[in-house]
């Protein structure tokens, strides 16, 4: 195994001063929710989760995993007034019809070398029918971030050097609250949506050490997706997201699914000279489990390790994906 080395340098210019640092998702089309809080609940009430292996072979290579539980209440007034859920009859329901409510919970935990952090999401969304084809949603989230870093794990090129001195050997924490915003119109076969994250920028409840003080910075999400039936049992899906802020720059990445009965499915995507990423998957009754392959390009070649993604998604109420016709019901 190899050992990342870091250089205060690094740690400061790549980890600490970006302390926010952006949280890349291969299948960033399951998890639209933790990018854009209007989306909570869009898919209906489901547990999702995944777990990122990021440059394999390395010791203490970063290392993600999310867990999130979304209710939309219709799937609870619905299930109680019609039935119509508990008998999986999804031709009859329609999530674009009147306006309702959804609430979610996200927790994530980053690891890398010496840093660790821990975000909490708490989000609600609402839909209002525009028409019958179309809705609007909007949601809020409130966010906590606790970030720590372990100078005991810190490997320096040069321990003499006094620019270590208050790293190595020592503990280091800090806590911030903030918010985000996002707005979204969706169609049964297509949503394009923008998303404010950490709104406050760091300038609301923080606490703990100062050494990611001035560090935080408001990030800006445009996330867009279309999906259509090219025969009777297979179709296309194709998503793109765009994430910007003042450290970080931009990130684009697009990801195309080819998706067979509404069972199936097998993927490829760009992340924008970062990486690629091939990956598949299979939906099992409720369940739907998938894994991704990343592989760094370009501004990333030089780590020269790949990324491995599970992902696993349930609906919390029988709905019904039909195998034949001209619908896609899938992201």
């Amino acid at each position: 195994m190899k050992k990342v080395v870091l250089s205060i340098a690094f740690v400061l210019s790549v980890l600490g001063l970006q302390a926010q640092n952006r949280k890349h998702v291969a299948n960033f089309s399951l998890f639209q929710q933790y990018f854009n809080p209007s989306l909570t609940g869009y898919e209906g009430s489901m547990l999702k989760t995944y777990y990122r292996s990021q440059w394999t072979g390395y010791e203490d290579a970063p290392k993600t995993v999310f867990a999130s539980a979304e209710l939309d209440l219709a799937d609870i007034r619905d299930w109680k007034s019609s039935n119509r859920l508990k008998t999986a009859d999804q031709e009859a329901y329609s999530r674009q019809a009147g306006g309702t409510h959804a609430f979610g919970l996200a927790v994530l935990r980053d690891e890398f070398g010496p840093f660790s952090e821990t975000q909490v999401q708490f989000s609600y969304g609402a839909r209002v029918r525009l028409s019958e084809r179309l809705a609007l949603r909007w949601g809020a989230a409130a966010t906590y971030s606790a970030n720590r870093l372990d100078g005991n794990k810190l490997v320096v090129d040069n321990e003499l050097d006094p620019m270590y001195q208050d790293y190595t050997g020592s503990q280091a924490k800090a806590g911030k609250a903030d918010v985000n915003l996002g707005l979204t119109l969706t169609s049964e076969n297509f949503y394009v949506g923008y998303a404010m994250q950490d709104v406050l920028a760091g300038k609301g409840i923080t606490g703990g050490d100062d050494y990611l003080d001035g560090t935080y910075a408001r990030q800006h999400v445009v996330q867009a997706g279309y999906r259509a039936a090219l025969s009777e049992q297979f179709g296309v899906v194709a998503n793109a997201i765009y994430r910007h802020d003042k450290y970080l720059d931009e990130t684009v990445e697009a990801q195309l699914k080819g998706v067979f009965a509404n069972t199936f499915w097998a993927s490829a995507g760009y992340r924008k000279d970062l990486a690629y990423t091939v990956g598949a998957g299979a939906r099992l009754s409720q369940f739907k489990v998938g894994y991704v392959y990343e592989a760094p390009v370009q501004d990333a070649e030089h780590i020269a390790r790949s990324t491995n993604e599970i992902t696993l998604t349930y609906n919390l109420v029988s709905v019904k994906y039909p195998k034949f016709g001209k619908k896609v019901t899938m992201w």
